[in-house]
Order: C-alpha cells, then structure tokens, then sequence
C-alpha cells in the first residue's frame, strides 16, 4: 500500500510481436538454450550429493557450462539467472506441495520461453496508434500490438513501471507478457446491488436476476470444416507411420495448423470471458458463486476391465464441455476484478442448488425436467422456470442466510504438503532450502 490513500497494483499484459524471419530464429535459439538450460541443471541437480546443491554452487556451474557449450551463449546472462531461479523455486513449490518435483522439458511437450528479468533493458516506446517498440537483448528492436496502455515514458516513474517481461511462444506465434506495476487509487466499497452465478454448459453464465451471458461458436463453420479435415488428415497420416518411427515433417505441420486453430479458439474464449466478468464486476457489489471441484466433475466414466462405466461417451462430451467453458478461471477473473472495483466475490456450497426451488424451497430431483426447465413438484407451489436462472437465485440465497464458506486453501495446501514434501524430498535426497 502506498502513500495518500494509493495502493499498488501488479498485473500482465499480453501482446503480439511483429518479429522478422531473422529475429524470429534469434528468439527460437534461445528458448531452446533456456530449455536446455533447464535440463542441464537437472542433471546437475542429480549428479552432485544433497550437501553442495547451493544456489552458489549452482550459479558456478551455469557460468562454465555457457563458456564450454557454444550455443548457450545466445541465452542472455540474465536470462540464465531466470532459468536458475525458476529451476529452484520449482523445487520449493515442490516442497510446499503446490507442484509436482520439477522433471525434463521435452522439445515438443514444454512451451518455448525466455525471461527478460529487467524491465528497464525493454526500453518501451509507442510509436503509433496500433504499435509500439521494445529492445529485446540479443534480439534487437521489435515491433508488438499496442493494445492497452504501458506506464512508459512520461508516464513512467518508480511506482508505475514495467519490471520486466516474459517471451512465450504458441501456436499463433510470438508474443510478450510484460510484468507492469502501477500505483492507482484504493477502490471505494462497491455500491451496486448483489448477484448470484450458476456457471453451465447449455448457459454459460446465468445470474440470479435473470439476464444470461451466452456465446456463439469459438470457430466459424468454415473453421471447424478446416479443423475436421486436419484431425482427419493427421490420423490418416499417423495410421501409415511405423511403430518407431519418427514423425514426418507433414504430419508435424498438420499438427502445428491444428494448434494454430485450436489457439485462435481459446484466444476468442479469452477475450469473451475478461470482457463479460469485467462488465459483471462493475455492476455488481456482491458477487456468489458456487464452490465447484471441478476436477471431480470432469474424471473420467470409463471405470476398469471388473467394473466398466456406464455412457462412457456422453460423459466424456461432457467433460470437454465443461473444461471448454473454463468454469474456474471465470471465478478466478471475477475474484480480482471484483476486488479491483471494490466489490467482494464469495462462494457458497453447491449441493442441492439446481434441485431446491427458489419460490418455496422444496428440494427433490424431480424438481429438473431437463437441462433447461425447473418445475417445482410441491402440491402448493407449482412453480416453473429456466433451471439455471432458479440455481443462481439459490445461490444468491445461500449467501444471503449466512452460509457463504470461509478459505481454507491454506489448510489444504498445509495437508498436502505434509503428504508431498517427504516423498519429494526423499527422491530428491535434499536438505537445503
């Protein structure tokens, strides 16, 4: 928290790099020597005995392997230190039992990356309407979208700033992630009314006051014909490869054109979700949600060989629905938006609430005739309506009689470490850190 009533804000921001074929195979080599970074400290990390794994030590053995291995050289010094950093306190995230232990970055499997830790080596400027510049180190000077405003130049001082930026490479090309800090005013407490969310499928956003945010197709029907065809034609060129066999340069670039639709998909998905929580976390003061596990909803039908599962398909269509709609990361983009505008986002138990009725209160699975009518099977009620408007006015009344719950992420996260940090720290053979 800052001075006057100011508090600081940490944020990223996404753009699309211009680059050039040259500058491109620059930013290529060294996501590729950041990548073999990475393994090169996991074989050291496994080769040296638990008592000499020191960030010293460590550091040391970076520094020779970039004087002795050629082509790390293209992997800025600083850079390097980034890959360093982020190896350790992968471990550390390992041993608070937020992550797997840290293991091998495959060519194809990992996302190719490159970390500028220094925001001030970026040396951003716009330059026009749609454009703007930033220096690269041993990249030069490229061009990306301007597409929000970056604290630069004269708006630039020691609380709003770049502090740094992170290449990313994905199937629509090159972008950077700038790491911006800025200092803004402390939000007054939201004044507007309170809504309750039923997050669905068929609807995917219903509030409790009876408006519902939809969404089309991610893909355009020539789109998805153009998807099809390359799902058809990559299986088809994948049944004629030999067990063994490496991959051809054709079926490679099928799958690359499948990625690069697939990404435009989510890119679509995106912009729709930061645009519909953000006009719900201006409106809103208080906004409930249902406090979903969503992993559990998602597992699989299949069952085993002794017990197989039942409409293995269908739920499998379900799962990708539901994955598709990305239930949790709308919660996430409400909880620090709501919080930006100075409302609050609170969670409510889940159970019950697509069978109770709103107008009386009678819960029973009859209650839902389908998948988008309520009709309440009480004698003395009868009341009927779409089911997931009457889910989210459930939720809202959940809130309302005091029964929103209380985090207990630290606790889990506390279990989990106990049962993760031994087991980690046995297969790794550490004491350190």
């Amino acid at each position: 928290m800052g001075e006057h009533g100011l508090v600081k804000r940490q944020f990223g921001h996404r753009a699309r790099l211009a680059l050039s074929p040259a500058c491109e195979l620059k930013a290529d080599a060294q996501a590729h020597a950041a990548r073999t970074m990475w393994n090169l400290l996991h074989v050291w990390w496994q080769m040296m005995p638990k008592e000499k794994r020191t960030l010293a030590s460590a550091d040391e053995a970076i520094r020779q392997a970039r004087k002795d291995i050629d082509f790390l050289a293209v992997l800025p010094a600083q850079a390097a230190q980034a890959v360093l950093k982020t190896y350790f306190q992968a471990w550390k995230n390992c041993w608070d039992g937020r992550a797997s232990a840290p293991n091998f970055k495959g060519r194809f499997r990992s996302v190719m990356a490159v970390d500028i830790p220094q925001g001030r080596d970026l040396n951003v400027v716009r330059v026009h309407r749609r454009w703007g510049m930033a220096s690269i180190p041993k990249v030069g000077r490229v061009r990306f979208r301007w597409s929000k405003d970056l604290p630069v130049g004269k708006h630039s001082s020691k609380g709003n700033r770049i502090t740094g930026a992170r290449l990313v490479k994905d199937a629509l090309g090159w972008h950077i992630a700038f790491r911006v800090q800025i200092l803004e005013a402390r939000p007054e407490p939201h004044q507007g009314p309170d809504v309750g969310i039923d997050v669905g499928v068929t609807v995917p956003i219903a509030l409790s006051n009876g408006i519902s945010k939809t969404h089309g197709e991610w893909l355009t029907k020539q789109e998805q014909a153009k998807l099809l065809h390359l799902e058809q034609r990559a299986a088809q060129r994948k049944q004629h490869r030999k067990p063994g066999e490496r991959t051809s340069r054709r079926l490679h670039r099928t799958y690359d054109q499948i990625a690069g639709l697939r990404a435009k998909a989510k890119r679509r998905a995106l912009d729709w979700q930061h645009r519909t929580t953000t006009a719900i976390a201006r409106q809103y003061g208080t906004v409930v949600v249902e406090s979903l596990t969503i992993t559990n909803m998602v597992k699989s039908a299949r069952g085993t060989i002794e017990e197989p599962g039942k409409n293995v398909a269908q739920k499998s269509g379900l799962n990708r629905s539901i994955s598709g709609e990305a239930w949790g990361r709308t919660v996430t983009m409400l909880t620090y938006k709501t919080a930006r505008y100075g409302g609050t986002l609170h969670k409510v138990p889940a159970p019950g609430t697509s069978r109770r009725c709103s107008a009386c209160g009678f819960t029973t699975p009859g209650n839902r005739e389908s998948q988008a009518v309520f009709v309440c099977k009480n004698p003395d009620c009868g009341w009927s309506g779409n089911a997931d408007h009457n889910a989210a006015r459930n939720v809202l009344h959940l809130y309302r009689m005091g029964l929103a719950l209380i985090p207990t992420a630290g606790r889990a996260v506390v279990r989990r470490a106990q049962r993760v940090k031994p087991a980690a720290a046995r297969q790794a053979g550490i004491s350190l850190l």
